[in-house]
């Protein structure tokens, strides 16, 4: 189980579904939201600023990528910066109602991305990831 995990997605409903989805398999001890890549950046900045002797930073992302304000190619590329160095070792797990064989390709050129999936996040997904990410 991991300790802590990001969801980042727009659409607020599917927010609350993958929550409970995420709560009754099992998979995280706490789930942290945000509405677009800007909302995210901010909180990794938060930690990145906190006084705090241990920050805990999420172990996994699951990102959408078409959203307003900052969507999440934005997110990846300043996420990927040198000025996040500190959360690169954060996976990423794309998250996308439609699967486009641009965004697959482009997902590749993005170390941090470890899959590419299709909405919405259900127990078979999550079972998927524990064994390929060993958790």
């Amino acid at each position: 189980m991991m300790e802590q995990i990001l969801c980042i997605d727009d659409d607020p409903i599917t927010l609350m579904l993958s929550r409970k989805v995420i709560e009754k398999s099992s998979f995280s001890d706490e789930i942290i939201t945000a509405q677009n890549g800007e909302e995210a950046l901010l909180y990794f900045n938060t930690l990145k600023y906190s006084k705090a002797k241990i920050v805990k930073k999420p172990q996994l992302i699951f990102l959408d990528l078409n959203m307003p304000v900052m969507g999440g190619w934005e997110f990846l590329d300043y996420f990927t910066s040198p000025a996040y160095d500190e959360f690169n070792s954060v996976n990423v797990i794309v998250l996308s109602s439609t699967i486009n064989p641009e965004d697959l390709l482009k997902a590749k050129k993005y170390p941090i991305i470890k899959d590419f999936l299709s909405k919405p996040i259900t127990k078979a997904m999550l079972e998927y990831l524990k064994n390929k990410m060993d958790l």
